[in-house]
């Protein structure tokens, strides 16, 4: 018996929609930052979001375990039902009121992602997914691109230099001289695009999980890849790519060859 994600994803979908009008109370305003340990920013915005969702998911199902970006893992380390929330994805466009953030929920059961959604507030773009029940676009079914060839492809990414700080400037190199065209858009939003069909390729070298958190189902339902920079689908590489099924080898030779 095939089991249905959809009560789940509708769950996701109202969550990631609620937190993310919530996120536009504070976009624009001139809000500040606290640095992290890491050195990132944390904005109030960023952890009264992530309140407003573990809430609700400790509501409605107290027995799953929560990974958050601002408050980290709850008790619950061995339920088979992982949360993975990220409030504000690209807090530093937040902050400077560039509206390409994004508020994301991911479900893994038993180690799997199986739902999640990547909600855009200012541009009201809701892009979700359930395992074997499609990807969907503010409501009409999502496909990657067609395109079947990189020197044809919309290659996108974020800071440069995480790239070179992250051992992956041979690769970014070939890629580059391989692609039709190169466009800047950081974050989940460059994941969101290529699931959308508006890019072919999206190159991440640092990732945590919670930045990861639907992406796997979202690309898989819409014929396309999401993992690790060797081929396989995860969101605990600390690393991650977005592609379609048909570029994927291409890009992964590339990423593969060995530097001069």
């Amino acid at each position: 018996m095939t089991i249905s994600y959809s009560p789940y994803l509708e769950f996701i979908k109202e969550t990631a929609y609620q937190a993310g009008k919530l996120t536009l109370e504070y976009f624009q305003t001139g809000i500040k930052a606290d640095m992290k340990a890491d050195n990132s920013p944390v904005t109030i915005a960023d952890k009264k979001t992530e309140e407003f969702i573990r809430l609700r998911i400790e509501e409605k199902f107290p027995g799953h375990m929560i990974v958050g970006e601002e408050f980290g893992e709850s008790e619950n380390e061995t339920s088979s039902h992982r949360w993975y929330i990220d409030p504000i994805d690209g807090t530093k466009s937040f902050m400077r009121g560039i509206p390409f953030y994004t508020v994301l929920i991911g479900l893994e059961i038993e180690g799997v992602v199986r739902a999640g959604a990547a909600y855009s507030p200012v541009l009201d773009e809701m892009v979700a997914a359930a395992a074997n029940e499609g990807c969907w676009w503010n409501g009409r079914e999502a496909h990657v691109s067609e395109i079947a060839k990189l020197s044809q492809g919309n290659v996108v990414f974020g800071d440069v230099n995480n790239l070179r700080k992250y051992q992956r400037e041979g690769a970014w190199e070939r890629i580059k001289q391989s692609a039709h065209l190169m466009s800047s858009f950081g974050d989940a939003y460059g994941h969101i695009l290529v699931a959308t069909g508006r890019a072919e390729l999206m190159l991440d070298p640092i990732m945590s999980d919670w930045d990861c958190g639907p992406f796997p189902v979202i690309l898989s339902e819409a014929g396309g890849y999401f993992g690790d920079w060797q081929g396989k689908s995860t969101i605990h590489a600390k690393e991650a790519i977005s592609t379609t099924k048909a570029l994927l080898p291409e890009v992964l030779q590339l990423i593969g060859e060995k530097d001069c």
